[in-house]
């Protein structure tokens, strides 16, 4: 017997294009399966949006978390060291898009990117300049491959409406650029952290579905009513039964009759045929499961609630380390990829780098950072300005690290 809870999928092609779903024959029932194989969502891009993003609770704040922090970091342009606000690559940054700001633009490119391990960024073009972002839903696109198994180009599939784009291998320009995160078994496509943590979001979920159906059969599990009449008789007359069934179906279900006494006439006697609530400890189990989740994600547990975990001492070093671990890496990333995606348009000294200075949630360390280095006396200034990511010439623009 297969577990109701899961629906059956079809196998994903290799590009991670949404699979169609087929509607499971006992979808309305709640079972307790023991012994048998577990069932887990596919590892396509539609089944763990939806089974993560859009039904789990975790795995939604830690995306938002993520990506809105992420859009929130200010991107700086230079030229070598020198910052340029008015440079046609800043301006393109700063509004990427025609119809939205660019921290919503940043949003969807992170979360496709949390959620898929797959982000693509496509390039409108004005006279063969970039003048606007796209960002691009990875289950439509398909990297192609060249002879030797290289990225060579793109194809997007949009409701049947195809189309390829392919880099120009003499000037690198490309018009979609491709962020991903490492897959060790996977040369084209990137491995997300929602698909390291699918297991864990099954575990949450069902137990959410459990307790809920639990609830619905007033907070008791299943059982069997066993008839044992006078002189033998072990059949309930059809009216008998259809009596029974409605009394239990009336005034026995839904949580706001949990706990209404049962009240068995002659021959009737209760046998419970489920493990009970302590006996399942959901809570503890969904409670483990959620860390699981967020651990994947690289966001603290104190940051989502989540009670038992006491690894930071305070909410303000739990949200320093999301910021300096998760948050900071994926924006130098981001950073470096726009960087080397627009070099063969904007030039080879464009330089594209976080500007820390303007995250509120890292001035505290910034501020302690500076009053080091003033009050290190057996620094020269130019160590000083080296050391909180100044160029260590008087006058020159501030260092990507910091």
């Amino acid at each position: 017997m297969k577990n109701p809870f899961f629906k059956k999928h079809k196998t994903a092609d290799p590009a991670g294009v949404e699979a169609k779903s087929v509607p499971s024959a006992a979808g309305d029932f709640v079972t307790l399966h023991l012994g048998g194989r577990a069932q887990w969502t596919p590892r396509d891009y539609g089944a763990l949006a939806r089974e993560g993003y859009q039904r789990n609770a975790i795995v939604y704040r830690c995306i938002r978390m993520i990506s809105e922090a992420a859009a929130s970091t200010p991107l700086c342009v230079k030229r070598g060291d020198t910052a340029a606000p008015g440079d046609p690559a800043a301006k393109l940054l700063d509004q990427p898009h025609p119809s939205m700001p660019a921290t919503e633009l940043f949003e969807q490119l992170y979360g496709y990117l949390q959620v898929s391990g797959n982000a693509y960024l496509q390039a409108g073009l004005v006279d063969e300049v970039p003048a606007a972002l796209f960002a691009l839903r990875p289950d439509r696109v398909r990297v192609i491959t060249d002879r030797s198994g290289y990225p060579a180009g793109w194809e997007y599939d949009a409701g049947g409406l195809k189309k390829t784009y392919r880099r120009d291998p003499i000037s690198g320009r490309a018009p979609i650029t491709h962020m991903r995160l490492f897959h060790p078994t996977n040369d084209a496509y990137g491995f997300s952290p929602l698909e390291a943590a699918a297991q864990a979001v099954d575990v949450h979920n069902e137990g959410g579905v459990w307790t809920k159906s639990l609830l619905d059969n007033s907070a008791r599990p299943s059982g069997a009513l066993i008839y044992k009449g006078a002189s033998g008789q072990d059949r309930l007359t059809d009216e008998q039964f259809e009596r029974l069934k409605s009394e239990l179906d009336t005034g026995h279900s839904g949580a706001r009759r949990a706990g209404r006494p049962l009240v068995l006439e002659g021959g009737l006697d209760w046998r419970p045929m489920g493990l009970t609530p302590k006996d399942m400890d959901f809570s503890k189990a969904r409670n483990e499961a959620a860390r699981e989740i967020a651990l994947a994600f690289g966001v603290p547990p104190m940051l989502l609630g989540i009670p038992g975990d006491n690894t930071y001492s305070n909410f303000k070093e739990a949200n320093q380390a999301f910021w300096r671990q998760t948050v900071l890496p994926l924006t130098r990333k981001t950073a470096k990829s726009l960087e080397g995606w627009l070099r063969p348009w904007f030039g080879e000294d464009l330089n594209i780098s976080v500007d820390l200075d303007a995250v509120p949630a890292l001035a505290e360390a910034q501020t302690q950072l500076w009053a080091r280095a003033v009050s290190a006396d057996f620094l020269s200034d130019a160590e000083k300005r080296a050391m909180v990511g100044l160029d260590p010439l008087m006058g020159g623009g501030r260092a990507d690290e910091a």
